[in-house]
């Protein structure tokens, strides 16, 4: 029970499971401090996908650990704790995800040293079929290979979270049947509601709340509709997740790329290297960490309860890695 008078109760933490800095080793950290908030933030920031090797990994974490530390708004979150003390504090926890296994150069005594340098959820595959499992992008799925399923169990064993975001349907439904941890889809929003190849399916999401997991709803506007990253779409995403899988499986995660000028230049000049699906509504819109900072607002408009709205913002993914992390 909170000690705080009636009230003065501190508001919910935020925990933002995926956004993007950009890849680089004297990257501006301090653009993380925009999630800052009364209660406190956890923010979960790529580290590397499929073009990275695990010394291209390695370096950036050893450059943004060092960085971190140096900024007293931010800490790093290397357990619960630390998380907890940011959200006292009101200021942002951090720690670090992979979008693709490729990285671990198929070694999976490489899981455990990407856990202590502070990585904390990992996805088997990025849109493509790799050696652990395939993606959302391939024509067919055959699902996690021996060497995925090999994967899965380690990062149990390890306590690093599973991620199906990105990864085919039979290949995030297989995950949910290896895993004996709470797997999620960190950013991902419903087919049901907007019929693109990385949002997923009422199957899958069932599948997800099974295990205990998290759908974290994002805010990238080609996932959520016509490239409409507001609120209100969001909502609508949320609504959806929240009717058919309850409230303590669903939460919030931007993917927000701070380079994002530089991702939609590179997609006016190269199209021919992304689907339809990404290149018909020309750039892409993106909710900024601002935005993500009016959803409790929002839900509260419609009318969501005190207990949803706080596993929404961050209960549901703190639980999933209270029950995960080492």
């Amino acid at each position: 029970m909170s000690n705080e008078p009636s009230g003065l109760r501190r508001p919910p933490l935020l925990w933002e499971q995926h956004c993007c800095l950009p890849l680089e080793r004297h990257t501006d950290v301090g653009e993380l401090a925009r999630y800052r908030r009364p209660g406190g933030s956890f923010v979960s920031v790529n580290v590397g996908y499929v073009p990275h090797r695990t010394d291209d990994v390695t370096g950036l974490i050893t450059s943004w650990r060092e960085r971190i530390a140096a900024d007293g708004r931010l800490r790093l979150a290397v357990s619960l704790d630390d998380v907890e003390a940011a959200g006292r504090a009101g200021d942002v926890a951090v720690a670090f995800d992979l979008e693709d296994s490729g990285p671990l150069d198929g070694q999976l005594d490489l899981v455990r040293k990407f856990y202590d340098l502070g990585v904390r959820t990992m996805l088997p595959s990025y849109n493509n079929r790799n050696a652990a499992g395939g993606g959302c992008l391939d024509e067919v799925d055959e699902g996690l290979t021996a060497y995925g399923r090999a994967l899965i169990r380690e990062m149990n064993a390890v306590g690093m979270v599973a991620d199906g975001s990105h990864c085919g349907v039979r290949t995030g439904l297989d995950m949910c049947e290896v895993s004996e941890r709470p797997v999620i889809y960190s950013h991902s929003c419903m087919r049901s509601v907007w019929d693109h190849p990385r949002n997923i399916t009422d199957e899958q999401a069932k599948a997800c709340a099974t295990t205990g997991g998290v759908i974290g709803i994002t805010g990238v506007g080609i996932f959520l509709g016509p490239n409409d990253a507001t609120i209100d779409a969001l909502m609508r995403h949320i609504d959806y997740a929240v009717d058919l899988v309850g409230p303590e499986h669903v939460g919030v995660s931007t993917d927000y790329p701070f380079d994002h000028e530089d991702f939609n230049a590179m997609l006016a000049q190269s199209p021919e290297l992304f689907p339809d699906c990404y290149t018909r509504w020309g750039p892409i819109n993106f909710m900024p960490p601002e935005g993500l900072l009016t959803v409790e607002d929002a839900l509260l408009a419609r009318g969501y309860p005190h207990d949803a709205i706080t596993a929404i913002l961050g209960g549901n993914f703190h639980r999933v890695a209270a029950m995960v992390w080492q």
